[in-house]
């Protein structure tokens, strides 16, 4: 990749697993580089936020990879990554160790991951023992800087994770052959004009036979609040299709890479929380 990687304190370059971020980053697969040469979809595809417990289903959805406006200006943006070696328990860890500290974050996506910040209250409870990755992931805030589109200034995003329970979901399916993993947040990406975009976001995963299925969604327009879908993008307002493709790409991008890395960081460093 042509676009330089992001820089890392002198601290970062001394942890155990700053070797990640020295290796190039994975290529995206040919399949999906197809996909972004036409990556709109039919809008009767998209799983709407409304029927978002589909994604318990068995089988697969009809919109896996892509993007789909929707008749209310709203949008919704899919990917499906096979993480081969890993388990959806190894996800759920990743999701509550990478937030940390910031050279976590960047391991991930070398090129396009600038910064990664939460309180000391939140860290604190990310390091605590006596709690399970599932409820580290939960009631956490991560501010973090990333370029959608690599090479260029990164973008602000504040991601509030919630209980999935909070956000709507159906619990009954956690953790069983439905979902090995599930992560969900309300989201704010930062516009030009400095207000920020609101996005739900949900990265769930059911094991596999050689390891897990990596399923996202991002609800662009929308937060889900006391339960429920609400439709914050205002009326009369369509989502800009180049944010729509860049988010994919880069969905693809940065899931690719920690698919190839996550078995061995997993195996190095599961236990190494501080």
């Amino acid at each position: 990749m042509d676009a330089p990687k992001v820089k890392v304190s002198e601290e970062g370059k001394k942890r155990s697993y700053y070797k990640y971020y020295l290796k190039d980053i994975a290529e995206v697969p040919a399949e999906k580089q197809k996909i972004l040469e036409n990556p709109k979809g039919d809008p009767a595809d998209a799983l709407r936020i409304e029927d978002r417990n589909r994604i318990f289903e068995p089988g697969y959805l009809a919109g896996e990879a892509g993007y789909y406006l929707l008749e209310n200006g709203t949008a919704v943006v899919a990917n499906k990554t096979d993480f081969p070696g890993s388990k959806g328990e190894m996800l759920q860890w990743w999701f509550a160790w990478h937030g940390v500290e910031p050279t976590r974050y960047a391991i991930w996506d070398p090129h396009d991951h600038h910064g990664l910040e939460v309180s000391d209250e939140d860290r604190a409870k990310m390091i605590d023992p006596n709690l399970t990755p599932a409820q580290k992931c939960a009631g956490i805030h991560h501010t973090v800087y990333e370029s959608l589109v690599p090479g260029e200034k990164p973008d602000h995003i504040e991601i509030d994770f919630r209980d999935p329970g909070e956000m709507g979901f159906d619990t009954s399916k956690i953790f069983t052959e439905n979902c090995s993993f599930i992560v969900c947040a309300n989201t704010g990406l930062e516009a030009p004009d400095g207000s920020m975009v609101p996005v739900v976001m949900m990265h769930m995963a059911r094991d596999t036979e050689d390891g897990c299925e990596l399923r996202s969604r991002f609800w662009m327009g929308y937060h889900i609040i006391d339960g429920e879908p609400k439709k914050l993008l205002p009326d009369g307002i369509e989502f800009p299709e180049p944010i729509l493709k860049a988010l994919l790409a880069h969905n693809f991008l940065e899931y690719t890479n920690l698919s190839t890395i996550l078995p061995s960081v997993y195996a190095e460093e599961k236990d190494n929380w501080a």
